[in-house]
């Protein structure tokens, strides 16, 4: 893994812009009054409040919204190149405002400046970008059928897209959202998770000043239940696309059946298994298997929270491990030696402890961390376990928490069958200097992305999804385009054979 050199100085204490909702290119208050606040996770106080969303005003984003899809407004004139043009304006505005950005990111989720720096940033401008270039090229196909017809099909838009992101990549997930839906010339209300909603309403001015037309993407902050659930059973929202927990995904796909059908697409929970065969680096492993586990402090879809160790080398792995663990650095996520900031609210702060209990009562065995960090502020201790089985719940359940659970195992078979006893199917690695293994194990373990000899390898070009309860459909490289189409057949008589 490479060294990134350090980030440039931080906004330490960022000027807080926007904290109403954008409806047609206009910032309002909430139909309400009501307000909600955002909590800086590193100290647990009050950064803002900011209007809440709910029913009343998603109705008037999708009013904004079906305005601007329909037919000779100025987005539906808008020539497929320029939403590319569009779409790189925006890429830009971000990449002026980086820094500004970044910063705003670390003070309302908790991660470390240079990962809001280097990873969020980085994602969110090539996600950007990499629709930008295929506005122009989503193409149909003419179909040779009886020679006196023409046939040929239309990839339309779906037309308003109700989109719901989370709090763990706020601004990345937006673009992975926005930016697909907006290629294929779709309109868009968002909703942003109530506990990081700052960079999304700022991207939301930027979306304007880049020169979209009004309506044609509209943000409005707000709770799960009264918002996204607005989102989810709209009448008038053709498509529905959320990244969050199983559970909601569930409700999600209930209210969208019972609404209008709606299409959907959901990227929901992962227990990922981490596979070390014992033929693999141990030092390069240890690493890999602890960034997968602890990177952005554990709140990652795809963490690899099942570390799979050959019994072979199993006593050996568990002790770099734990060396590893205690040896991160631990603070101020504005300070770059920091490599961990603090879970994103005091919600998931007391989820992780209280996982974290359950694993010692199970009778897994602590080899260190396991309590909070400090006094002020969110922070959990890096905390590794062995001895762990899947029958405990912190072998099986989802912890969203810096929590790794190394398991041992003997051979293909047992692993294969362990990695796939679970309702997840989101991601999978294996670690091995044999290409026989490696491929034994990608063509059988049940998973949306497999890694080999690395972890969370992403890119918008590659698709991205799970297998199971982890999702529905695919976000990102050709593949997400697809959500966001129609696909139309036309057949033309002709008047002579063709």
């Amino acid at each position: 893994m490479a060294q990134l050199p350090p980030p440039p100085p931080a906004i330490k204490d960022p000027e807080i812009k926007y904290t109403q909702i954008f409806i047609n290119n206009e910032w309002v208050n909430s139909a309400s009054g009501k307000t909600f606040p955002t909590i800086n996770p590193t100290n647990g106080k009050k950064i803002c409040d900011v209007q809440e969303g709910d029913k009343a005003d998603i109705d008037k984003a999708v009013d904004a919204a079906k305005k601007a899809f329909e037919f000779g407004s100025a987005w539906q004139k808008t020539d497929a190149s320029k939403r590319g043009v569009l779409l790189n304006k925006l890429a830009d505005l971000i990449e002026r405002d980086r820094i500004y950005i970044a910063s705003l990111e670390t003070l309302d989720n908790g991660k470390p400046f240079k990962d809001s720096f280097y990873i969020d940033m980085t994602a969110t401008i090539n996600t950007l970008r990499y629709y930008a270039g295929w506005t122009d090229k989503i193409q149909g196909k003419t179909i040779p059928i009886d020679g006196t017809f023409f046939c040929y099909t239309r990839h339309e838009p779906v037309g308003v897209c109700g989109q719901i992101i989370p709090w763990n990549f706020p601004i990345t997930m937006m673009a992975w959202k926005i930016a697909p839906a907006l290629a294929c010339g779709n309109t868009v209300v968002i909703k942003p998770a109530e506990q990081t909603p700052l960079t999304a309403l700022y991207m939301a001015q930027l979306i304007k000043e880049a020169g979209f037309p009004a309506g044609v993407v509209n943000v409005v902050p707000g709770y799960g239940p009264t918002a996204g659930g607005a989102i989810s059973s709209h009448p008038d929202i053709n498509k529905v696309a959320f990244t969050g927990s199983t559970e909601v995904g569930q409700l999600i796909m209930q209210a969208a059946a019972k609404s209008n059908l709606k299409r959907v697409t959901l990227e929901l929970g992962g227990k990922s298994p981490f596979v070390v065969w014992k033929d693999a680096n141990l030092d390069v492993v240890v690493e890999w298997a602890h960034q997968a586990i602890f990177f952005n402090m554990g709140q990652v879809c795809t963490a690899g929270s099942r570390t799979y160790v050959h019994e072979d080398i199993y006593d050996e792995f568990v002790k770099k491990a734990v060396a590893r663990a205690k040896a991160k650095t631990i603070g101020d996520p504005y300070d770059v030696k920091s490599e961990y900031g603090p879970q994103v609210s005091e919600e998931q702060f007391n989820k992780v402890l209280e996982m974290i209990e359950s694993g010692k009562k199970d009778g897994a065995k602590l080899e260190c961390g396991g309590a909070r960090q400090g006094t002020e502020g969110y922070f959990v201790q890096p905390t590794v376990f062995s001895d762990v089985t899947e029958k405990m719940r912190i072998g099986k359940e989802e912890i969203f928490g810096p929590v790794q659970q190394i398991i041992k195992f003997k051979d293909m078979e047992d692993v294969i069958q362990r990695a796939n006893d679970t309702k997840y199917g989101l991601a999978a690695a294996i670690f091995t200097q044999d290409l026989d293994t490696a491929m034994t194990f990608t063509s059988r373990v049940k998973a949306g992305s497999v890694w080999v000899n690395c972890y969370n390898a992403n890119s918008p070009a590659a698709p991205f999804g799970g297998f199971k309860m982890s999702g529905v459909g695919r976000e990102l490289g050709e593949y997400g385009l697809q959500q966001y189409t129609e696909v139309k057949n036309v057949v033309v008589k002709t008047q002579t054979k063709l």
